[in-house]
């Protein structure tokens, strides 16, 4: 968590594949996240008729595996607010139905992955000069990056939504593009560092690529 901006800096999950759950998301309401104080993450009182949704970092039908009563936890736990971060609803709806909301299910169609299994981190990227919205800052930048093994090796593959590469003073939010970027671009605008092993796993993206918006989930380079 970040305490300053009252979000989760990072979050990270496991995705197995082969035993995957459906599981309702019906009455389930965001909470706070108890092992917190409330005041150390932003909740209810920062939604609510203005357009905000509440928009999962770790997506819930990844975490939908094990046995039933593990799935149904999982599945209730993605509700609190650790794992949640602020998105207009127009840029949360085409999120869910573009490129974006496809990259976990992509590798699992387009890869041969090693025992179905799937490492994935993701969170915003707080920059300064992200908009205040009652006393709360807005990320308008979000990362993800998933690590996998094809056949015995370690692969990475960092993703970036964004509207351009350019951090621009207004960004309209419906615009918002996904990029395939290399982890180092990451680990610049989120403040952090991955692991050695996930660096030298990463894909080398060439910049001419990195220049242009993904406009389909085949246009990826595994």
């Amino acid at each position: 968590m970040r305490k300053s901006r009252r979000f989760a800096a990072w979050v990270a999950w496991n995705i197995d594949g082969g035993s995957m759950k459906k599981v309702s998301r019906k009455n389930i309401d965001f909470v706070n996240d108890p092992r917190l104080a409330a005041d150390a993450q932003a909740g209810n009182e920062l939604y609510g008729a203005n357009g905000l949704d509440r928009g999962h970092l770790a997506r819930r039908a990844d975490l939908l595996s094990g046995s039933t009563s593990e799935a149904t936890k999982a599945n209730r736990d993605s509700f609190f607010y650790t794992n949640i971060t602020p998105q207009m609803d127009d840029f949360n709806q085409s999120a869910r139905d573009g490129v974006w909301g496809k990259l976990e299910d992509a590798v699992f169609a387009d890869v041969e992955v090693d025992d179905l299994k799937v490492s994935a981190f993701g969170g915003p990227v707080f920059a300064d000069d992200d908009r205040d919205f009652r006393r709360v800052k807005i990320p308008r930048e979000f990362w993800k990056v998933l690590v996998f093994m094809e056949n015995g090796e370690l692969e990475a593959r960092g993703f970036l939504l964004s509207q351009n590469l350019d951090q621009l003073e207004v960004l309209d939010l419906d615009e918002f593009r996904v990029f395939q970027v290399p982890l180092a671009e990451i680990e610049q605008r989120a403040r952090l560092r991955f692991p050695q092993a996930l660096r030298d796993a990463d894909l080398q993206v060439a910049a001419e690529t990195i220049a242009e918006p993904l406009d389909s989930v085949a246009a990826i380079h595994w």
